[in-house]
């Protein structure tokens, strides 16, 4: 099937580029970019000359900031074209229920992608997990925004999460471990004294029932960067780390199969597709507004890229 990809940035380039060139589902026959496309790809300026110029796509993957993607994805569905959204998949929580409304009466396809879910680790955590009482829950992610977001100003703007933008990674895993088990009940957030997002952010979660649930996302990382889970049982205790990537139980590393976090979502994007079903979950980006409506303000030092 073919597959436009809108926004070619960092992530388009590292993930979804490599994801679609090596899929068998899908092949790229058109980007849209207003600096510049991928070499040998048909590239336009923006979404709407490409929904007019090629009515043969019948798929579209969004990569851009979360800001613009809304009317972007809007435009797609009305053209009655099946849309993946790059995660988070909108600036806020009420856009993304419009867009699945949207998709549901267009009687098209709308896949908010959670990467990290599809981490090797994941699915089987989530089984080891299942039947067992959960009695500590720690959530470690930290990493250096300079390397990974480098003169990306836009996450420093509103609608841009800050830290958030890697830390709804750990809480899209968070969410497919325990399913509707937390909320967050307080928030702690750093925002640099010239910048809109946070830099930092603690958050403490609650089952109502004395569970202690904490995450500390920070982007001051320096050393190597720490993405992990580590969740104490009833009857045994697991860890997630490299973002999921691997996982022990009870100290013991378990063996783990994936084909890669991207090429798992363009093979569910595909599925989706075959059975005429969307897949939107918020409940990653329900925690983030919540961190947002509870958190305590703290200013920090300015950052400088």
């Amino acid at each position: 099937m073919s597959i436009a990809l809108v926004g070619i940035g960092k992530i388009a380039r590292d993930q979804h580029l490599p994801a679609i060139a090596d899929s068998d589902r899908f092949a790229l026959a058109a980007t849209v970019s207003g600096s510049g496309g991928i070499d040998g790809v048909e590239n336009h300026a923006d979404i709407a000359a490409l929904l007019h110029a090629r009515p043969d796509i019948p798929a579209v993957s969004l990569c851009m900031p979360p800001v613009p993607r809304f009317v972007a994805a809007r435009a797609a569905i009305a053209a009655g074209r099946h849309v993946m959204l790059e995660k988070p998949p909108g600036a806020s929580v009420t856009e993304v229920f419009r867009l699945e409304r949207l998709a549901r009466a267009a009687g098209v396809s709308l896949f908010a992608t959670w990467h990290s879910r599809m981490a090797a680790g994941v699915a089987p955590a989530r089984a080891w997990l299942a039947g067992k009482r959960i009695t500590r829950l720690r959530i470690d992610w930290k990493e250096d925004v300079r390397k990974w977001h480098p003169g990306q100003d836009w996450i420093w703007q509103p609608g841009g999460l800050g830290v958030f933008d890697p830390g709804i990674n750990a809480l899209s895993i968070l969410t497919e471990l325990c399913p509707g088990a937390l909320h967050v009940a307080e928030a702690e957030l750093t925002f640099p004294a010239n910048r809109d997002t946070p830099i930092a952010a603690r958050l403490t979660f609650t089952d109502g029932a004395g569970l202690d649930a904490t995450a500390d996302f920070d982007w001051r990382q320096e050393g190597g960067e720490i993405w992990q889970i580590e969740i104490e049982t009833d009857i045994g205790a697991l860890k997630l780390t490299e973002g999921g990537a691997r996982l022990f139980i009870d100290g013991a590393e378990q063996p783990t199969a994936g084909c890669g976090e991207y090429p798992a979502l363009y093979r569910h994007f595909a599925t989706l597709l075959a059975e005429g079903r969307p897949d939107v979950d918020t409940a990653p980006q329900l925690h983030v507004a919540d961190a947002f409506l509870l958190g305590r303000r703290v200013t920090g030092a300015p950052f400088h890229d």
